[in-house]
């Protein structure tokens, strides 16, 4: 009997273990599982990680709060962790979810902006507190926070904000003096674009905003004019730790199986091309390092064959190719050259292409998916 047999028989027996032992066992149980997940969770492939999301899972129906709390310690700094636990513990009472909901790299913004819709302002502030709150989840927290969520996440240095979500922040200012001096102490605002985008309602309260006594030096200015000059490129340019958040978060939403065309959609409606690209890699089942090389070396091909072969229609793909972390950003012609062969090409020639790549790929000298669909 081989080590995975082993292992299927004792996930087996810890489902028999959670309707035949007391409290303490499956206490001491989910513990320990939680505890060796997290000594080897660098190591476990797919199956394996599905395996522990299952049996923790099932346990955590078991087990009292301060084992829960204890668990989503244990997860909350791992970069690969049980995407349905995670989301579960998330969810669950505020001495639970809080490291989860402040740590965690698992949950998608998507999974935060649901927990901040339908759960407590202590689930919101835990999220404002983040290390990152991007405009989506934060537009979300100004939405639907009372002032100590809002207020936290305008006092946090790594937020970002939209338009639409400042101007919601400025009509706020009007009636609360705190929330106006946080918005005073934000260097990273363009107060003088902003006024141009607000309604004359807030233009009272925008005229005492801007007049800190804290001088922006040169040296910020630049630094914050690169991060507008990035953000404007649209997505152009691969960044290593945003790809391992976003594969990280890919892998997370695959444990729920809820990696599909849909969430693919959506990463490309919001511009998610990390995240795009690790949903590529992870439906294809392909090595992440793989989907890399064909954004470093704007393989057009690689890309054309590899999504029609997973059956996309030509406008999701034409919306993946525009919102793709290339290397360079692709020109307008580009665009339309490779949309052109993603129509011509046959979803059945793409699949036999792509099961000749895959099977010599790992051969020294493989042939490219580009000389296959040559």
């Amino acid at each position: 009997m081989g080590e995975n047999d082993n292992g299927q028989r004792a996930f087996a027996s810890f489902r028999v273990l959670t309707t035949d032992s007391d409290t303490s066992e499956r206490t001491m149980l989910f513990r320990n599982m939680a505890q060796l997940f997290s000594f080897v969770s660098d190591r476990c492939d797919d199956d394996q990680v599905n395996q522990y999301d299952e049996a923790l899972c099932r346990l955590a129906e078991y087990v009292e709060i301060e084992a829960r709390a204890h668990v989503a310690k244990i997860l909350a700094p791992l970069e690969r962790a049980p995407g349905t636990v995670v989301l579960r513990l998330a969810n669950d009472a505020i001495e639970v979810a809080h490291p989860l909901l402040e740590f965690s790299t698992v949950l998608s913004d998507d999974d935060l902006i649901d927990i901040i819709a339908n759960q407590t302002e202590e689930h919101r502030i835990a999220i404002a507190s983040r290390n990152g709150v991007n405009e989506r989840v934060g537009e979300a927290i100004v939405e639907h926070g009372d002032g100590a969520s809002v207020v936290r996440l305008v006092q946090n240095p790594k937020a970002e904000f939209a338009r639409e979500t400042l101007a919601k922040l400025i009509k706020r200012a009007q009636q609360d003096a705190a929330l106006a001096d946080d918005l005073r102490g934000r260097n990273d605002i363009d107060w003088s674009s902003v006024r141009n985008e607000i309604d004359e309602a807030s233009e009272k309260v925008l005229q005492a905003i801007p007049q800190s006594n804290v001088a922006l030096d040169p040296v910020t200015a630049s630094k914050i004019n690169a991060v507008v000059y990035n953000r404007l490129r649209a997505r152009a340019g691969f960044n290593a730790q945003e790809w391992k958040v976003a594969y990280n978060q890919v892998k997370g939403l695959a444990d729920r199986r809820q990696l599909d065309d849909r969430a693919l959609a959506r990463f490309a409606r919001f511009g998610y091309g990390h995240h795009s690209a690790a949903g590529i890699a992870v439906m294809l089942k392909v090595g992440p390092e793989i989907v890399v090389r064909w954004l470093a070396s704007q393989d057009y091909a690689a890309f054309t064959v590899a999504l029609k072969a997973l059956g996309l229609n030509a406008d999701l793909y034409e919306a993946i190719v525009a919102t793709l972390p290339w290397r360079d950003l692709p020109s307008e012609e580009e665009k339309q050259m490779v949309l052109s062969r993603f129509k011509a090409l046959e979803l059945e020639d793409a699949r036999e292409i792509f099961a000749l790549w895959r099977a010599h790929s790992f051969r020294k000298k493989g042939p490219s998916l580009e000389r296959y669909s040559a």
